[in-house]
């Protein structure tokens, strides 16, 4: 890798600052991509900003039905809650097959939200839960938030400092994950809120979507017969060694089905 100068500053208002004083900083939460890219010198940042110092953006916070957890959290930490298993099961589930041990002992929530890969779990849980993404400057919905290949709605110097997941009536996630790295060849996470349903779908495309049809489908009939006639567009989705767009067109129906079964029991 490229030299650089690593930082690991001790609070929010410190990792900012010293974000915006460096013309080419990048900020490192778990380092699960960061790392791995630096090693191959396919970035040269000035300096790493490491936030993993910062303890004020860890933890997890039940508030009435709503489940806030820090950016900084593990995805090892977000499996085993008591607080996230109870409300959110599905949630919890997610979190315990993303990579293999230890991705999940050090990769966080904030890190994946924000790097927006398309076959990362989280974009699914955010979007088909309606999430509210929390940031050192604002709040973001989950519905354009994600705007394509490792892009997101954040601005430069702009952190995630915590995700707030509502609670749903149902829900559950499914999904076909690449047998050697485990991300999500095609993940569905299906869910049924006071305000609808919502199906979102990660590792089909170049980043997470909604699939208006099934949403339709299932909120007259919550029933994985409900969308068992739905075919999903082979334009547009992902294709490469592991599958053919066709194949994660296929993939999304099955998983989608697997998940309303799954919310249903």
């Amino acid at each position: 890798m490229y030299d650089f100068a690593y930082h690991r500053p001790k609070s929010l208002a410190d990792a900012v600052a010293t974000l915006k004083g460096k013309e080419e900083a990048r900020p490192m939460s778990g380092g699960m991509t960061l790392i791995p890219t630096l090693k191959q010198r396919l970035a040269k940042p000035s300096d790493v900003v490491d936030l993993g110092g910062i303890a004020e953006l860890a933890g997890i916070k039940v508030a009435g039905d709503v489940v806030t957890i820090g950016a900084m959290t593990k995805h090892y930490d977000v499996s085993v809650s008591p607080d996230v298993k109870k409300i959110i099961p599905a949630l919890a589930d997610l979190a315990g097959h993303i990579g293999d041990p230890a991705v999940r002992n050090r990769g966080t929530m904030g890190g994946s939200v924000a790097n927006s890969d398309p076959a990362a779990d989280y974009p699914a849980a955010v979007v088909a839960l309606n999430a509210t993404i929390t940031t050192n400057t604002g709040k973001h919905p989950a519905d354009g938030f994600f705007k394509g290949l490792f892009e997101t709605a954040l601005k430069d110097g702009e952190l995630i400092t915590a995700i707030s997941f509502p609670k749903p009536e149902k829900a559950a996630y499914m999904k076909f994950p690449n047998p050697a790295s485990r991300y999500a060849m095609v993940g569905v996470f299906v869910a049924k809120t006071k305000d609808g349903v919502r199906v979102a779908v990660t590792g089909a495309g170049s980043a997470v979507f909604r699939v208006k049809a099934m949403e339709d489908a299932l909120s007259k009939n919550f029933t994985s017969a409900a969308i068992k006639d739905i075919k999903i567009p082979a334009t547009d989705l992902n294709s490469d060694i592991h599958g053919s767009a066709e194949y994660r067109a296929h993939l999304v129906g099955v998983m989608a089905r697997r998940a309303v079964d799954a919310a249903n029991k």
